[in-house]
């Protein structure tokens, strides 16, 4: 008797906490995650489109790194190259250094595709550290514009906020890569990105 009247206790303690807690496992699984910070979401956006240039640089075979997908066009290194050294614009902006000239350092400062692989990861490693350091007040902060301009009298005035101004160069970076996919398609290889995931 002593034993079933536990036993029953038991079973009606059980009603009450298992509702709890299935609603609140139901709870979490139906609550969002909350938003990253500015510049959480920023470094997220920058590392994965450095990914995925990364990816091609490292695929594409260095027996065709100075194919051009037209006459008219850059080579892949050329391409590859120009995106990894738009990167500094906003890292040394946000590091308060001189920018970089405005034309890309010469394909033949490269001996091979492994030297340009490590400028491109260098590239955006330096610009993830810059976005780390600054975190959300300074990527807040208002910074010249050094591509504002298009009249001279104004060239140098325009400011932008320092995250903005990367958030271009992401998008930059992300037009480089559709670039790079037309030299895939055109050399009859498939992007990394576009293939089957195993």
């Amino acid at each position: 008797m002593k034993m079933s009247r536990h036993l029953h206790v038991l079973f009606v303690a059980m009603l009450f906490v298992l509702p709890s807690s299935a609603q609140d496992s139901e709870k979490s699984a139906a609550s969002p995650n909350l938003a990253a910070s500015p510049s959480a979401a920023l470094l997220k956006q920058w590392n994965e489109i450095g990914r995925k240039l990364i990816a091609m640089a490292e695929d594409f075979p260095e027996a065709k790194y100075d194919f051009k997908a037209a006459p008219s066009t850059g080579t892949f290194a050329e391409r590859m190259i120009h995106g990894a050294a738009t990167n500094y614009f906003f890292t040394n902006l946000a590091l308060g250094q001189k920018l970089p000239p405005e034309e890309d350092p010469p394909r033949a400062q490269f001996k091979n595709k492994a030297a340009i692989v490590a400028y491109v990861k260098k590239s955006f490693a330096d610009g993830a550290a810059a976005i780390k350091l600054k975190g959300d007040k300074g990527i807040s902060t208002l910074v010249v514009d050094p591509f504002a301009g298009d009249v001279p009298a104004n060239a140098g005035k325009e400011q932008i906020r320092l995250g903005d101004f990367a958030y271009g160069l992401v998008e930059h970076s992300g037009e480089v890569y559709g670039q790079l996919s037309v030299y895939y398609r055109v050399a009859g290889m498939i992007p990394p990105e576009s293939r089957p995931k195993k």
